[in-house]
């Protein structure tokens, strides 16, 4: 695929193997898509995240996994050493993130907001939150340049309201990319058909068959995520005028982080395509 001149480029940093597919699979579709440069990093290396398998070997599995799914859409997928369940946002991990984002070079950083259920989610909020600005500053990771300008941070889309709940800064229409986000999660074998099932009492509920295994996984993932579109109906509607915007069946909705580069019209039509 040729690659355009000045194409955005996308950086997703989530906690774990699969955050970035669940939050953000649509947008990154659609930047592969369009031929624009995505990269996928898991901050822990996902080694708690089964009901009875742990450890180097659950770790090594989550790797293949996220490879499998980066695979999908064409873009790099990688998992990190930090500890599944112990992340914390620490001087050592903001200088990672700091000196990831100066070498791939991204207009825009997605990632959990610092306010989540799981405490490595908010450690990864947390963390890029840290970074956002430090990364102007040459005496900070002076092994690597510095950007010129803060790339846009954006967080992906929660269920949570305490302390606030997230603001809709921008929405977009991921419907046609729900296939291809269903495939990329499918990769993720071992949180789709185990623990995340077995975690939510359902275990019993998915299927042997491969083909059946994808319907179910689309099923459960539109159980998810329609109530994101219903509940944003309002943003999208603006956004896209009342036909389509009353229609939309999946949406991706992100919040602008207010300390790292601010988005202006022109920055959120290149940004953000739909």
């Amino acid at each position: 695929m040729t690659m355009p001149d000045n194409a955005p480029r996308l950086l997703i940093l989530g906690a774990h193997p699969d955050d970035a597919d669940f939050h953000a699979g649509g947008l990154a579709a659609c930047y592969r898509a369009l031929g624009y440069p995505v990269k996928l990093v898991s901050l822990t290396d996902g080694a708690m995240g089964h009901q009875t398998e742990f450890g180097p070997r659950l770790a090594a599995r989550r790797h293949a996994e996220a490879a499998a799914a980066g695979k999908v859409i064409g873009a790099q997928y990688e998992v990190w050493r930090h500890p599944d369940g112990a992340l914390l946002p620490s001087l050592e991990l903001r200088c990672e993130i700091i000196a990831e984002i100066r070498r791939f070079r991204p207009d825009l950083v997605l990632t959990h907001r610092p306010n989540d259920y799981h405490p490595d989610h908010r450690a990864a909020g947390q963390a890029v939150q840290d970074a956002s600005y430090l990364v102007t500053v040459p005496g900070i990771v002076p092994e690597l340049p510095i950007l010129a300008r803060d790339p846009i941070v954006a967080y992906m889309v929660d269920r949570f309201t305490k302390p606030c709940p997230l603001q809709p800064d921008v929405v977009i229409d991921v419907t046609e990319q729900v296939d291809t986000i269903v495939r990329m999660l499918a990769c993720h074998e071992s949180q789709v058909f185990d623990w995340l099932p077995f975690n939510r009492g359902a275990a019993g509920s998915v299927p042997e068959a491969s083909a059946a295994r994808l319907a179910w996984l689309k099923d459960w993932y539109a159980s998810l995520f329609r109530p994101v579109a219903d509940r944003f109906r309002e943003a999208l509607v603006a956004r896209y005028g009342a036909e389509r915007g009353g229609r939309i069946e999946f949406a991706e909705v992100y919040e602008i982080s207010e300390y790292a580069g601010q988005l202006d019209a022109a920055r959120r039509e290149r940004l953000f395509p739909a």
